[in-house]
């Protein structure tokens, strides 16, 4: 018998682990460590990324040596200088990763189809311009910032849980 991919554990067979419809992308501003852009890269093109993309980002980040899924290969990454400059494919929602005051709890999230998210630097949060761009602002509920490939991870795995066609458990 062919292994015909994952499967959920259920008796109904093979489920897709990926969302049918739409798209996704997962970006940073101002990063400076290039074993976080490379974990990032890694997460962003098993989870399915359309794109990677950075903002500010320092230049020995973008050399991202811990991605060994070569996701660059496979993943397109861009890198603009300012958020001001950040373009978005038309009807591509950005979405801010942030602890900050009146963001919604990733729980309570209901993840556009279409999307970007961006998050802060290792050092610091997202800046008020970027902000200011996003369409929403979300925040993982923890106690204090985790890492930012980590946060990155946490947020694909919930879109993908979230948008996911396989059947619930009861």
């Amino acid at each position: 018998m062919q292994n015909s991919g994952p499967t959920s554990g259920h008796s109904g067979g093979p489920v897709s682990p990926l969302p049918g419809r739409g798209y996704f992308a997962i970006g940073v501003e101002r990063i400076s460590k290039q074993l976080n852009l490379g974990n990032l890269m890694r997460s962003a093109h098993a989870f399915g990324a359309s794109f990677v993309f950075t903002i500010g980002a320092e230049y020995k980040a973008l050399e991202a040596r811990s991605d060994t899924s070569k996701a660059t290969g496979h993943v397109p990454l861009y890198n603009w200088r300012t958020a001001g400059e950040l373009v978005l494919p038309a009807g591509c929602r950005l979405v801010g990763i942030e602890l900050m005051e009146g963001a919604v709890l990733l729980p309570r999230f209901r993840h556009p189809p279409r999307a970007a998210y961006v998050l802060g630097p290792e050092l610091g949060s997202l800046s008020d311009e970027m902000v200011a761009r996003c369409d929403h602002v979300v925040q993982i509920p923890t106690q204090f910032c985790i890492n930012l490939a980590m946060a990155g991870a946490i947020v694909m795995y919930d879109r993908m849980r979230a948008l996911s066609e396989a059947p619930r458990l009861p």
